[in-house]
């Protein structure tokens, strides 16, 4: 469930389609500053990145903290990426019409930092690192692959 704030932001966004620094603050600062991060809040935030083009970095910066921070320390059990918590995360990321470049930036931060992962969301992470690598052009495979 989500809050009234995080909902009346999500329209006030949605109506300009655009998420500005100033956007990114009030969302940092006043409405999920002392809220108890949940999965249906990582979805909200995670949709959004999906639905609006026109983003600020930072947006991609908190987004990024929240999610990884939510998964692998703030959510049961700590520091591991168990079954449960690897289905809804493979699911909340490669919805629509994929997962965003953010998506598959959360995916591996988290396979990262977590102690321990199901292998459900290794092979999400390593999958679509492997296709952004395949799908290159010759000069950047060199890069993306190192």
């Amino acid at each position: 469930m989500i809050g009234h704030e995080l909902r009346e932001f999500v329209d006030h966004v949605m109506d300009r389609r655009v998420i500005d620094d100033e956007d990114v603050r009030i969302l940092q600062r006043e409405i999920l500053h002392e809220v108890v991060m949940t999965r249906d809040i990582i979805d909200v935030l995670v949709a959004l990145d999906r639905a609006v083009a026109d983003k600020s970095p930072l947006f991609a910066d908190v987004l990024l903290a929240f999610s990884v921070d939510f998964a692998v320390w703030e959510s049961r059990p700590t520091g591991r990426i168990d079954r449960d918590k690897a289905h809804w995360l493979v699911t909340t990321l490669s919805a629509g019409d994929g997962p965003t470049p953010l998506a598959q930036k959360i995916a591996f931060e988290v396979v990262r930092e977590a102690e321990a992962c199901d292998e459900a969301l290794v092979s999400f992470a390593l999958r679509k690192a492997d296709a952004r690598i395949s799908t290159a052009p010759i000069a950047q495979r060199v890069v993306l692959a190192s």
